[in-house]
């Protein structure tokens, strides 16, 4: 019988889920799906990154992320910033080409 807990997601009998299951069920359905694989953990690092990209702001990935200091997250993503400083300050020489 399922019962109510703190865990968001629960195996059928409301337990927690083993890391090693979850990395081996992972590595299946990604094997399915085609895809390479990937570390769990990365899911976490690719959606901080979508984020960015539209406009979310560093320190509200921060407080998702759970991450205690906004510098941490400024330097796991500092790929993207610089990617995304470059994208715009190419839009504003666009702008100023064709007013």
């Amino acid at each position: 019988m399922w019962q109510r807990d703190e865990h968001v997601f629960t195996t059928a009998q409301s337990t927690p889920i083993d890391p090693t299951n979850l990395t081996r069920n992972f590595t299946v359905l990604l094997r399915k799906a085609g895809l390479r694989r990937i570390r769990f953990h990365d899911l976490r690092h690719s959606i901080a990154t979508l984020l960015l990209e539209q406009g979310v702001e560093l320190v509200v990935i921060k407080e998702l992320l759970g991450h205690a200091h906004i510098g941490v997250t400024a330097t796991v993503y500092a790929h993207v910033r610089l990617r995304l400083q470059r994208d715009a300050i190419d839009l504003l020489g666009r702008a100023l080409d064709h007013p």
